[in-house]
């Protein structure tokens, strides 16, 4: 995700954290500090709010965590690769493979939320008990506070619409009863994007309403509409690729460049006569070596231009994704890389033999639309 940075490793995989976790961390302190437990234990001193806020914030991110390591562990101990975990300000993401069978893809969707249920139900238990048998009532009520968020937390999730894990669960169950996996995901997508405008519906009521909590619920609904749709996208992309050979899809010959001319040669000798807006770059062997988008050469000072070689400002081979054309798409696509776009670069024996761009993508999208239309056409015919 955009915005974040690696802060470590949890069970074996990239922890990152987004810029807007601080954020997120203050409003709920001030929350939790100027509203909730004055209005639960009022009389206390400005000290003690304090203190058990930061507690309560601390406590909740680290719920967050557990939420989202539980999805991790839960899909690697089943071999789905798991590429990083991003913590940010609505909750949490994990970025990982597509499940191979519709029970895995269950287990792994469901593992969020019941782990956010289960601290919820300790939290509350471990509060009641400490305010009973200690009497202490303010760390009792931050462990009460914190069981009912994590409670809500995991209802939430469980709401039947994508990107949520609800809609993960309606996804895996109706792939695993009908056997059809996009056909599933189709309509767990469909339903996130309805869900998400009765939420924006209802957020936008109880705002004109005077309840300011409705401003947040209206932009969860927007994130969910936003995020269901583009997940159906892939999901048509998916279906309209399925069974197609990564040389089908690029083009061919590619235009290229090599990675040590200057950037200013590189200007004057290939870029004014380019027709795209990202060169693959070979070396001396006339291997790849990366990609350079032009967006970045406008980026090198005038007059560093003459000095800095295109190599040095291009997106290395490390960082592409990689394919050989009797690939099938839909499998590199899984593994795609995003530094440089939506590209991925066919290599057949260590040389470069074209490149898959989203036009291309775009193309056969377009070419697999019109041929349903015709044979839909064709089939209502009469007889």
């Amino acid at each position: 995700m955009n915005g974040s940075f690696r802060i470590g490793r949890i069970f074996g995989v990239p922890l990152r954290m987004h810029w807007s976790v601080p954020l997120l961390v203050i409003l709920i302190g001030y929350g939790l500090g100027h509203e909730t437990l004055p209005g639960w234990l009022p009389g206390r001193s400005a000290a003690v709010y304090t203190f058990m806020s930061l507690a309560g914030s601390v406590l909740l991110m680290a719920s967050l965590l557990l939420h989202e390591a539980a999805h991790a562990a839960t899909a690697r101990r089943n071999s789905v690769p798991v590429e990083d975990v991003t913590l940010w300000a609505m909750g949490g993401m994990t970025r990982m493979g597509r499940p191979g069978t519709a029970p895995v893809a269950l287990a792994v969707a469901a593992s969020g939320p019941v782990t956010s249920l289960l601290i919820g139900g300790v939290a509350l238990a471990a509060g009641a008990g400490l305010h009973t048998a200690s009497g202490w009532a303010v760390p009792a009520a931050l462990l009460v506070w914190l069981g009912w968020t994590n409670l809500l937390l995991g209802v939430f999730n469980l709401l039947p619409a994508v990107p949520l894990d609800g809609g993960r669960v309606v996804h895996a169950a109706l792939w695993w009863r009908s056997g059809e996996r996009d056909r599933a995901e189709l309509a767990a997508d469909r339903g996130g994007q309805v869900i998400g405008m009765l939420l924006m519906a209802v957020g936008w009521l109880s705002l004109l309403r005077g309840a300011t909590g409705g401003l947040w619920l209206a932009f969860i609904g927007l994130f969910i509409t936003i995020t269901a749709g583009a997940e159906r996208q892939r999901a048509v992309l998916t279906t309209a690729l399925r069974g197609v050979r990564v040389a089908e899809a690029m083009s061919s010959p590619v235009t290229t460049a090599p990675d040590w001319l200057t950037v200013d040669r590189f200007v004057d000798e290939v870029a004014v006569r380019a027709r795209h807006s990202a060169i693959p770059l070979l070396d001396l062997d006339g291997r790849p070596t990366g990609i350079v988008q032009m967006r970045r050469i406008a980026t090198v000072p005038a007059g560093s231009r003459a000095t800095v070689r295109v190599r040095d400002v291009a997106t290395p081979l490390s960082q592409l994704t990689l394919a050989a054309p009797d690939e099938l798409l839909n499998d590199v696509l899984e593994k795609v890389h995003t530094q440089a776009g939506m590209r991925i670069l066919v290599v057949d024996g260590g040389r470069l033999v074209g490149i898959v761009t989203p036009h291309d993508l775009m193309r056969l999208l377009q070419q697999h639309t019109l041929t349903d239309a015709a044979q839909r056409g064709i089939g209502q015919l009469p007889g």
